[in-house]
């Protein structure tokens, strides 16, 4: 047993806040094993179908378009040397700054009918209606998948060339002596679980996305979940429509484990010598270009630019003021989350991998499974253990005095908090745990050599090697909290708004010019976490 000091209190907290983030997930659980009163079975027999058809189809278009744009740039950033390619490696990530519910709101305001290109395109022409020419309708799953896979490509394209940055050069000089391309036969191989891993995270904010497929109508099983918690007021059926939505996204997890799990590839070469950048004449230099510019500039540039352009009008319409206090809000609420997020990991890495306890470490990993998943589905969790939670106080506070008569914690500012904690958990907890891992492990035995507790050697070593990842963490936790939508839009006390808020609630009402305010300072606050992130992955 841990005695009373700094690992008692590592102990306790980590116990205490494991059990505490799980709680929404179990009340999950259990109230789905309740009787939906024939909700369920009309769902089978009218739209089940339709969230499922719709939900794969554009997880799948997602995945493929994603994968074109992501991995061809990502090789020739990492392969070879042509000009303002570090301008590009940069500038390829930046999509991941914009939600995408802003880019379709920036896209649909730009492409639509009464849009500026058919506007364009009309006047070009001389066309008088629509039925003289054909445009694709933006809101569509086609529409979906094109605004999705252009911000969510990132996340492949950061880990792809890590990996292919990271690839040993003895393997691409043995490919070569056999004349096999190094792309097919040693660079895609190499990097298949750094890409499916991507894939998985892409996946996951598909499945999770609420803002883009509200936006363009279309019946996915996150929007499932909202209409059925709301519109038909069962949060029964919403939580076993979100079991189903859970299982299907841990499937793609183990689907994707299994089957990498006897991919295996070693370099038996002494030295570890890295692939260098091979120089490209001006002609294959300007493709090179071409191709590294189109993804973030459908991704990043025109959206920012179109979002500008109505900016420039909303003032005429809404005074400074009414962004004012939503941003200070969104400041706030991301700040907290992101401080107590990496508080809480920091306690429980630390004392996960210090103790090597197989139990700690299994509750830990289980406790930061929140970000599986979608912010629709972990809402009605909380809102059930919250309200146990309410209704336990409310029985024992005639017994325990310093408990005040009639506490609530429902619809209150602590319960959205609580929730972004469970929710982002999982990325203070994998920053740091990959952090952790960085660190020699002889510092620790020689802390304990010198005298050193275990609360003076978290200090002393495992405190001041783990910083960047703090930091690192706590700005991935910040911007992700400041574009969240749903949990946002379903937990938020009355009169609370927030950025993201504020830009679904005028985007609804088509205001277009008054929502790119607040869509401009979200993408802004994204802009620096990204950096961070960019330059922190390049040298690692």
């Amino acid at each position: 047993m841990p005695s009373f000091n700094g690992e008692n209190i590592f102990f306790s907290s980590t116990l205490i806040f494991s059990i505490l983030f799980l709680c929404p997930i179990i009340a999950l659980f259990i109230i789905s094993a309740n009787n939906s009163d024939g909700i369920w079975g009309h769902l089978l027999e009218t739209v089940l179908f339709k969230y499922v058809y719709n939900t794969v189809f554009l997880m799948v278009g997602v995945i493929i378009l994603s994968l074109f744009i992501s991995i061809i740039p990502a090789w020739l950033v990492s392969n070879y040397d042509f000009k303002f390619s570090k301008f590009f490696d940069w500038i390829l990530v930046l999509p991941i700054a914009c939600p995408a519910y802003l880019v379709a709101y920036a896209y649909t305001d730009f492409l639509e009918y009464a849009g500026p290109f058919q506007k364009f395109v009309r006047f070009l022409f001389n066309y008088n209606s629509s039925d003289e020419y054909f445009f694709p309708e933006i809101r569509s799953l086609w529409g979906a998948i094109f605004v999705m896979s252009f911000v969510l490509y990132p996340y492949i394209y950061v880990l792809a060339r890590t990996a292919f940055r990271k690839a040993p050069l003895s393997l691409y000089e043995t490919s070569r002596l056999y004349n096999k391309s190094t792309f097919f036969s040693v660079g895609l191989p190499l990097a298949r679980p750094a890409i499916f891993a991507g894939l998985a995270l892409v996946c996951m904010e598909v499945v999770s996305d609420f803002g883009t497929v509200e936006y363009f109508s279309l019946e996915t099983l996150t929007l499932g979940i909202f209409n059925v918690w709301i519109g038909m007021n069962s949060i029964t059926s919403a939580a076993q429509l979100s079991i189903i939505t859970f299982i299907f996204v841990i499937s793609l997890l183990l689907i994707e484990i299994r089957s990498r799990a006897a991919s295996k590839f070693h370099d038996t070469s002494r030295s570890k010598t890295y692939v260098t950048l091979k120089k490209l004449s001006s002609r294959k230099s300007i493709l090179c270009i071409l191709i590294c510019l189109f993804p973030p500039l459908v991704g990043f540039v025109i959206p920012v630019l179109i979002l500008i352009s109505n900016s420039l009008y909303a003032f005429d319409y809404e005074p400074v003021n009414e962004f004012i206090k939503p941003f200070f809000n969104s400041v706030l609420i991301s700040f907290l989350s992101a401080a107590f997020v990496v508080l809480f990991s920091f306690l429980i890495v630390s004392y996960s991998n210090e103790t090597k306890s197989k139990f700690v470490k299994t509750l830990a990993g289980i406790s930061s499974t929140g970000y599986a998943f979608p912010g629709t589905m972990l809402a009605i969790g909380v809102v059930i253990f919250i309200g146990f939670l309410d209704n336990l106080i409310n029985s024992i506070d005639k017994f325990i005095f310093i408990i005040p008569n009639n506490l609530y914690f429902g619809g209150t500012f602590f319960v959205l908090l609580f929730a972004y904690i469970v929710r982002f958990q999982a990325i203070g907890f994998g920053s740091l745990s990959s952090g952790f891992q960085k660190i020699p492990q002889n510092l620790f035995s020689a802390s304990r050599c010198l005298g050193k507790t275990f609360l003076g050697t978290t200090i002393k070593v495992t405190f001041p090697f783990l910083l960047p990842f703090l930091i690192a963490g706590g700005l991935l936790v910040f911007v992700d909290v400041m574009k969240e939508l749903p949990m946002t839009l379903l937990l938020r006390p009355f009169n609370f708004e927030t950025l993201a808020t504020q830009t679904y609630q005028y985007a609804h009402s088509e205001l277009m010019a008054e929502a790119s305010i607040p869509a401009l300072m979200i993408v802004s606050s994204g802009l620096i976490p990204v950096f961070f992130m960019n330059k922190l992955l390049r040298d690692i």
